[in-house]
This record gives structure tokens, C-alpha cells and sequence, in this order.
């Protein structure tokens, strides 16, 4: 389902609803708005459940103030009124107050968005606005004069955070990057220093350029992987494995042609038709893959087992990819037999480092690479395999993450090591 091509009621429940089914806000906290071009305002209510939000619930606000609906608005109307006014670029916000942004605004602090470079280009410009009453003319004031800075994301101390966007999407997808890099850092910071971006690798973004793929009939072995990896991305998704605005996915169809995700596409509505064929320097007619794709290409290249890549930032192995803390695998039996040695390397770019990356890899005894304020490269020999992978190394780091303040890690011995190499035929 593309939540952009539907009314703004249904747009906003079904943010709303994922919002809170993601934890990110609860019963009584948190509103959306949508403002139309001729000044009408769709907002959320006032006192109802946002667990349990139904389209009959949205209130228009008309330009003149009065409203339609069942329900007041958010007492919050201040203050998305006041962002409209000035700052009319903006047609949608979302105010919640998750975990990790208001550990932040209770910090008076801003997350630093240079620790990889596609949270800085989807968050833009972060800032934090002075403290202010709930639902006061005082906290609009507040709120929208930040907003008029030229910032995109606004903190609001002791409070949460409101975001803007061109669309109600833009506006989630931000919010939703902006608290994964705020869980990023939260964690980072009990590993120690956290190493930034400069400005030149920030503000790079190559693309390829892709001539037409001529068109072929589909085989039955192209929509089974079609589905799967619908399939393991909308459950990567689910499980947290990555957000909205970043991972690609991709399966080997035969020889150098491959199924990859699209560029810049909701992982959640990602659909069938979505999917992205590459051969070489060609894709799918009118369709863009990911940026990852020459990555993938090269992998698939050199190395003729691998039948499944994923591109992934989940919050806990991101953590070890902005600080310098290696990361042991022989802390249990699944950790090794599944990851074996996790490389670690420098920052590469996914696109002009390809083949150095490429390099770094083996089915055989790195299956898993974690590049410097990038993040995780996984390949398998098929996609339940990498899948797996993946699941595995996000959930290594997080026991990893929460053994620091019980005491110091203690690793399994070499002679349980190798007889895991033994007995689990690993190289």
C-alpha cells in the first residue's frame, strides 16, 4: 500500500499506526498534521487512543479556524498551525516523543547526523527549540520560530520532537531516521568515541547511470525470488533491521543478473513490481536500483557462490560501525558458526570503494563486513542464509551492548573455537 496516494484521514492513520506499532509513541502522546495547498489542516484529535486511530477520528481545520469532525483537534493545533504559516514549503508534520530523540531533548542535546551519510541527507537541518507549556501559543511560538531557522527536525526540550516534510511521508521517513541515529549514538556512546563524517564524504551521493534492460517474458524462478525478497525485506522492517530510507536487498537470478530493491522506496511498501532487474550496466525499463547495486554486481562477480547481498544499518551494529570497539564473534557458539570473523573497515563509498569491498569478503570465512559510518554488508548462498546472517549479527552486538554493565565479556576459549571449525566444517 502507498500511504502518499491515499486521502489524508487514511494517510495519517496509517502513519499513526505505524508510528506506535514501532513504539515510537504512545496512547496519549504524539500528532500528525497535513496541510493542503488551499490551507485546510487534517490533524489528529484530541484525547483518543492513538493505538486504535480510525479515519472517522482525523479533524479538518478549516483556514477560518473552525473545524470538522467528531472530535476536538490535538491541543498541539498551535503549533502545527504556526510551522504552516512560516514555513510554507512544509505540507505535513509529525510530533512523538520516542525513546532515543527524547533521551536527547531531556539531554538538551542534538544528535549528531554525520555519522553516516544518508541519515545527514534525509534529516537536513536538526535544531532544538527552548522549552514551553504543552498545547501553549508560548511552545508554537517556540517551535515554529526554530523552524523558520531553515531547521527540518526540531527538538523540544523536555518534551520530544516535531518534524517537517514536503509530504506526510517525507516527514516520517525523516522522523523515523532521525530516531534511528539517535538509538545509533545512544549506544555507540558505551563503546566509546564516536567518529563523524567530514564534510566532503557527507556531501556525496554518486549514482550510476543505467541504460534499459530490453524487456524479457518473467520465469517462474524470477517471481519466486520476487516474492522472497518482498518477503525478507517487509520482515527486515518489521524486525528493525532497517528503516524506511536505507538497506537494499538483492538475490542472484543466473550468472551476473540479479533482483535488487529499488532507490528510494519505503522499505515497508515495497511491492513486487518494485524490484529492480540488473545485468551489468542495464536495469529494468523505467525502474532505478538501489545505489547499492554496483556493490552487488561486484560481489556477484567475484565471487560465483554468493547467491544474496543485504545492505543493512541496524542500530546495534551500527553502533560498533561509528566507534572504533572491535567486534568479537566467539562469544557464543551461533555468533561464530553463523557470522565466523566480522571484518571491520575505514570508510569505503558503497559506489567507488565496490570493488575494494568486494575484496573484503568470502563465503567461507567473512561472510559479514561492517564499514566505518556505513554499515553492514552480509552475502549468503541464499537468501534465508544471509537473512539469517543479519538477524544474527544485530543480535550478537545487542547481547554485546547489554553485557557492558554487568562486567567484562569473557570469550569462549580457542580450544572451543576450534572445535566449533570441526565439528560445523568451517574453513
Amino acid at each position: 500500500m502507498i500511504t502518499s496516494q491515499l486521502h489524508p484521514r487514511d494517510q495519517l492513520v496509517a502513519t499513526m499506526q505505524r508510528i506506535y506499532r514501532l513504539r515510537m509513541t504512545t496512547t496519549s502522546g504524539g500528532n500528525l498534521s497535513i496541510c493542503e495547498p488551499d490551507g485546510r489542516i487534517w490533524i489528529t484529535p484530541a484525547r483518543v487512543d492513538k493505538g486504535a486511530l480510525t479515519p472517522d477520528d482525523i479533524v479538518c481545520v478549516l483556514p477560518d479556524g473552525r473545524h470538522e469532525g467528531r472530535h476536538p483537534p490535538s491541543s498541539e493545533l498551535p503549533f502545527h498551525r504556526e510551522i504552516y504559516r512560516r514555513r510554507p514549503d512544509l505540507r505535513a508534520l509529525v510530533h512523538a516523543h520516542p525513546g532515543a530523540l527524547v533521551a536527547f531533548s531531556m539531554c538538551r542535546q542534538l544528535p549528531d547526523t554525520r555519522l553516516q551519510s544518508h541519515v545527514h541527507q534525509v534529516c537536513g537541518r536538526v535544531a532544538i527549540a527552548p522549552y514551553a507549556c504543552p498545547g501553549t501559543q508560548a511552545l508554537g511560538d517556540n517551535i515554529a520560530a526554530t523552524f523558520a531557522t531553515g531547521a527540518d527536525c526540531v527538538l523540544l526540550e523536555n518534551h520530544g520532537v516535531v518534524v517537517g516534510g514536503r509530504d506526510l511521508q517525507d516527514a516520517f521517513q525523516r522522523f523515523e531516521t532521525l530516531e534511528f541515529a539517535a538509538q545509533t549514538l545512544n549506544r555507540a556512546a558505551t563503546l566509546g568515541k564516536l567518529n563523524v563524517l567530514p564534510p566532503a564524504s557527507l556531501s556525496v551521493d554518486t549514482m550510476p547511470a543505467y541504460r534499459e534492460l530490453p524487456a524479457h517474458p518473467s520465469t517462474s524462478r524470477e517471481a519466486e525470488l520476487r516474492q522472497r525478497l518482498c518477503a525478507f525485506v517487509h520482515r527486515g522492517y518489521q524486525q528493525r533491521l532497517l528503516i524506511s530510507t536505507a538497506g537494499a536487498f538483492s538475490a542472484r537470478l543466473d550468472g551476473d543478473e540479479f533482483l535488487i530493491t529499488p532507490r528510494r522506496r519505503d522499505r515497508l511498501e515495497l511491492e513486487l513490481s518494485g524490484i529492480v532487474r540488473v545485468r551489468g550496466d542495464a536495469c529494468s525499463a523505467g525502474q532505478q536500483p538501489s545505489r547499492a547495486a554496483q556493490l552487488h554486481a561486484e560481489i556477484y562477480r567475484r565471487h560465483p557462490g554468493v547467491g544474496a547481498i543485504i545492505n543493512a544499518q541496524p542500530a546495534h551494529a551500527s553502533a560498533f560501525c561509528v566507534t572504533d570497539t572491535p567486534l568479537s564473534t566467539h562469544t557464543i557458539p551461533e555468533s561464530y558458526v553463523v557470522l565466523n570473523d566480522v571484518v571491520k573497515l575505514p570508510f569505503l563509498r558503497i559506489v567507488e570503494d565496490a570493488a575494494e569491498i568486494a575484496s573484503k569478503l568470502t563465503l567461507e570465512k567473512s561472510p559479514v563486513a561492517l564499514i566505518a559510518n556505513e554499515g553492514a554488508v552480509v552475502i549468503g548462498r541464499t537468501l534465508l542464509e544471509a537473512f539469517d546472517r543479519l538477524e544474527v549479527l544485530e543480535a550478537t552486538t545487542e547481547a554485546l551492548l547489554l553485557a557492558r554493565p554487568l562486567g567484562p565479556v569473557v570469550n569462549m576459549p580457542p580450544s572451543a573455537i576450534d572445535e566449533l571449525r570441526r565439528v560445523f566444517s568451517i574453513a
